[in-house]
């Protein structure tokens, strides 16, 4: 297996695997490497380590060089520009009187291109803010709409957690999150509880779906029929983590009972006892409890 070195050219952003050739770079290291965009600077997210053929995306690009003095001067100067670019971009957007919010400023390595990141609700025609900057900036210039997750990751901010936002922290990307996996985790379905600072619904909701899905698969859903010490009884609700079920018994009676005292064996996870399991979403419940 070959040997590869990962690499990030943003603050906890993707991380690229490059081949280290005769270099022992380490974590935490700056380096330069050779990138589809060119020559960049950037960290050392993993050392080297060997990865299958299949993570691999080819051709595996090189680390030219850990990164020395000079490397980080200009890199620390390409922060300035940055800044300056920033200021100069924004000013330009009030003067041609576009519909964008300025996020972000990237500067080239080489400082051959400045990208700028923005947000807007709608499409921009930002053709003429492009000649524009690149005559002030005296370098190529290229402008990205990115979305409201993508913004969010790259101001930073705080969640309802009161933690620093996942995003900003530790996500190199973004994972789909659906209404799904909130039904799953039995919250309310209402999306404004569990919506991010973005809008969108929050990324934390992923993290232990699959614990909630493997868990459910061992328990009856609500509306199966269960057999208790007290009686048969449907099942009004379900608590993924104890494991405990509210169960509606004649009377008509609510009880709580442990899934693991009841006899579930060969149940019908979504009917429960008694079901023939002809139907087409009829399965048993998974072992394990």
């Amino acid at each position: 297996m070959p040997l590869v070195v990962g690499v990030s050219f943003r603050k906890v952003g993707k991380v690229y695997y490059f081949d280290p050739g005769e270099l022992t770079p380490r974590e935490g290291d700056f380096v330069i490497a050779e990138t589809a965009r060119g020559v960049e600077f950037g960290e050392v997210m993993t050392g080297t380590r060997e990865v299958s053929e299949e993570e691999l995306v080819a051709p595996l690009k090189k680390i030219l060089r850990i990164a020395t003095g000079n490397d980080l001067e200009q890199a620390a100067s390409n922060r300035e520009n940055e800044k300056h670019a920033m200021e100069v971009c924004q000013r330009k957007i009030a003067e041609h009187r576009l519909p964008m919010k300025l996020i972000d400023a990237e500067c080239s390595f080489d400082g051959g291109q400045m990208t700028f990141s923005f947000s807007s609700e709608g499409r921009v025609d930002f053709r003429e803010l492009v000649k524009d900057l690149a005559g002030k900036l005296k370098t190529k210039v290229q402008l990205h709409q990115i979305g409201v997750r993508d913004e969010a990751k790259l101001i930073g901010g705080y969640g309802t957690c009161g933690r620093e936002l996942c995003c900003t922290n530790f996500l190199a990307s973004f994972q789909p999150v659906s209404m799904k996996m909130a039904k799953d985790q039995s919250l309310f379905l209402n999306p404004a509880k569990f919506s991010g600072v973005c809008g969108k619904l929050m990324c934390c909701l992923r993290y232990e779906h699959d614990v909630y899905k493997e868990a459910r698969e061992r328990l009856p859903a609500v509306g199966a029929l269960v057999a208790t010490e007290r009686g048969n009884g449907k099942v009004v609700d379900v608590n993924v983590i104890t494991g405990m079920l509210s169960v509606e018994i004649e009377g008509p009676v609510t009880i709580v009972v442990p899934a693991h005292e009841l006899n579930l064996a060969g149940c019908c996870r979504r009917h429960g006892i008694g079901c023939p399991m002809k139907e087409s979403n009829c399965k048993p419940l998974a072992s394990g409890q």
